[in-house]
């Protein structure tokens, strides 16, 4: 027998969640739970022997089921994720795990009280080309990492319960702090509001780390064209990593500036331009990944943990430090840009 799963929300992503859980051979989906009945007579003509709910209380007194997946609009993450680990289940939640720090901490306490595993939805950290490229970063392939700027934009979908920020940035930043192993120290971000008062459509970040390097993040529901992507700045070489390209997600460019000191005929360095900076070109490189799909490696990752009690990738832990640099990041976003202490 495999791990009964319920599923709460089949709106937007649910129904990717619903597919991929069903497809494994040690999971099963049991019941899903939305309060469209359009939606789950949709999903029972789909799964014919799934049982659907528009009472989530009926998922949490189940106990044939042992695992919530919380795929509903972010405003209820922490609500539901709660209730779930009070009812003993394991939970695997969607990003980000709540809208502030001090509910973040309090369910990762809580599955720690309750020996329950809380998984977050960080699916970016299941990508091969995310995986390859913290190996060059652990084999030091780049050298010294400079800095990082990501752009995550997008025509729509445009929410109503979170900003661009807390509905996009959560993917660049978990997959920052999988590559670098550490932190941010500060961070200040600027947001524009245009469609809708009080949530910024367009938000920069930026993020400062102890030993000089920095990252910048662009999010926007307000841009022509859909683009994911992230460009790696270091001292041996260059990384691009294009999500949406289907054969060139990984590009590395052997390009970048080296500064070689010149000494006098004292063998002085101490004169003022007594360097140069070389320009250095060298191949591009497409290395080619074994690409699995990344929410299937992600919901076998959950099943493995409940299964081993094993700890997850993407642990509460994980989405508590994605949450702390997010409010701090909304801190500086409603004081105009003002930097904030992380």
């Amino acid at each position: 027998m495999g791990v009964n799963i319920a599923v709460v929300g089949a709106g937007y992503w649910g129904p990717n969640l619903i597919r991929t859980f069903n497809s494994l051979d040690t999971a099963r989906v049991v019941t899903i739970c939305d309060t469209n009945k359009q939606r789950l007579k949709h999903i029972k003509e789909q799964y014919g022997d799934v049982s659907t709910t528009l009472d989530y209380n009926e998922v949490l007194k189940d106990t044939n089921i042992d695992a919530v997946v919380v795929a509903t609009p972010a405003d209820n993450h922490y609500k539901l994720t709660k209730e779930c680990l009070l009812a003993d289940k394991d939970v695997f939640v969607e990003k980000p795990l709540a809208l502030s720090v001090i509910k973040a901490e309090e369910l990762v306490k809580l599955a720690r009280k309750k020996s329950k595993i809380i998984f977050i939805g960080h699916i970016f950290l299941y990508n091969a080309a995310v995986v390859k490229i913290k190996e060059y970063i652990k084999q030091d392939e780049l050298g010294d990492i400079y800095y990082i700027y990501s752009q995550r934009l997008n025509l729509g979908r445009v929410r109503q319960d979170i900003n661009a920020m807390w509905n996009l940035a959560p993917h660049d930043i978990s997959i920052l702090l999988y590559w670098f192993d550490e932190m941010p120290i500060k961070t200040s971000a600027k947001g524009i509001t245009y469609l809708q008062d009080g949530l910024e459509d367009v938000v920069f970040m930026n993020l400062d780390f102890a030993n000089g390097k920095c990252a910048h993040i662009h999010t926007s529901w307000l841009d022509p064209n859909k683009v994911r992507k992230m460009t790696i700045v270091g001292s041996k070489k260059m990384i691009v990593y294009d999500d949406v390209s289907n054969d060139a997600k990984i590009q590395i460019y052997d390009k970048g500036i080296t500064k070689k000191t010149i000494s006098d005929d004292l063998g002085s360095y101490d004169n003022f331009g007594k360097f140069q900076l070389i320009h250095r070109a060298g191949d591009l490189l497409i290395p080619k990944i074994d690409f699995i799909e990344p929410l299937s490696a992600e919901c076998k990752h959950f099943i493995e943990c409940i299964n081993t009690k094993r700890r997850p990738l993407t642990d509460g832990e994980n989405g508590l430090e994605v949450v702390r640099i997010l409010e701090a990041a909304q801190k500086s976003l409603k004081s105009g840009g003002l930097p904030v202490d992380i």
